[in-house]
């Protein structure tokens, strides 16, 4: 029986490791799917709509504008031909990946938007700006791509090779004599990762208040509901300035990059503007407290750091600061 199992056993290796082989097979022809889609899109027609963007902010910065500039490295894609469609003012995100930027809220009405049937509308009206026809590069494109790695079927090394990393210039929105001389951006939002409990909220309140104790602070507080994202609420006192009156659909992001980009660090919730600070050359802390939703991100955006010599990113747990899980807020 036991020379039975031995000789059996070369078998069952050798079926494992065609399924193996198999399996590995599928994914890169999904890759290469994508790919082969990316390249005729590219020789379709002179001008390429990038988006549009529709999607929640981190996905945006983290992935699909440095997918953008691989895009523009592997098919020699001129950026001039190039026109990223996305919302809330964020047209230097993409500089050196598209040569002209279109501004959603430009040409809808927040109160009026539908996702739904949003896509085709936004394409006839850049088709109506560039006077001409334009093929599209859809966000659903990079998400195909990108599965492949979220799902843990591709390594890290397959996202390093499909992305590019580089620091991002802020714009000029705000007149800087409207902020502090010093101060130290913070962006406190609910999410999966930092769910809106009490216990959270009074923790997070702690961490402002002591913030503004060394430095003045200047709260990305938008006051608009444009995604599933709500920010935390602190007020304005003394050294707290909330930087809701400054922000519109249109220009939101925009005004929170150039604020990030002037700031001494930036503090917020890990996700969104998170990933971006970095890239704007500023040292960044990360607070979650359940880290289930970002373990893939997060080594992503550790990598993207160190490849593009980007600001410090720091991920925090607020559960590491009392182990004993009494609300860090009572300690004095």
């Amino acid at each position: 029986m036991n020379l039975l199992r031995r000789l059996k056993r070369p078998l069952r290796d050798a079926r494992r490791h065609r399924a193996e082989v198999r399996e590995q097979l599928q994914w890169s022809r999904a890759a290469w799917a994508v790919e082969r889609e990316i390249d005729e899109i590219v020789n379709s027609a002179r001008t390429i709509v990038a988006g549009p963007w529709l999607s929640e902010v981190g996905f945006e910065t983290l992935y699909w504008v440095p997918f953008l500039r691989w895009v523009k490295a592997a098919f020699r894609l001129d950026p001039s031909r190039v026109i990223a469609v996305s919302r809330g003012g964020v047209g230097s995100w993409y500089e050196g990946a598209a040569g002209r930027y279109v501004e959603i809220w430009d040409h809808v009405d927040p109160a009026e938007f539908e996702v739904s049937a949003f896509d085709g509308d936004i394409v006839q009206i850049v088709e109506r700006v560039a006077g001409e026809h334009v093929a599209v590069l859809h966000p659903s494109l990079m998400y195909r791509l990108f599965s492949l790695f979220w799902s843990g079927q591709r390594a890290q090394s397959f996202l390093d090779a499909h992305t590019r990393f580089e620091p991002i210039a802020p714009p000029k929105i705000l007149d800087e004599g409207r902020l502090p001389r010093e101060y130290v951006a913070v962006k406190f939002y609910a999410a999966r990762s930092l769910p809106d409990t009490l216990d959270v909220r009074r923790t997070l309140a702690w961490f402002v208040e002591s913030l503004a104790e060394r430095t003045n602070v200047v709260l990305l507080d938008t006051g608009l509901v444009l995604d599933e994202h709500a920010d935390y609420s602190f007020g304005s006192s003394g050294r707290i300035i909330s930087a809701k009156p400054w922000m519109t659909p249109a220009n939101n992001l925009g005004v929170q990059t150039q604020i990030i980009a002037g700031a001494q660090a930036f503090i917020g919730t890990c996700g969104s503007v998170a990933w971006l600070a970095p890239m704007l050359g500023i040292n960044t802390s990360a607070v979650y407290v359940d880290p289930k939703w970002l373990h893939a991100h997060l080594g992503v955006m550790l990598r993207a750091c160190h490849r593009a010599g980007a600001g410090r990113f720091a991920a925090l747990d607020l559960r590491a600061l009392d182990p004993l899980g009494v609300p860090v807020h009572v300690r004095s």
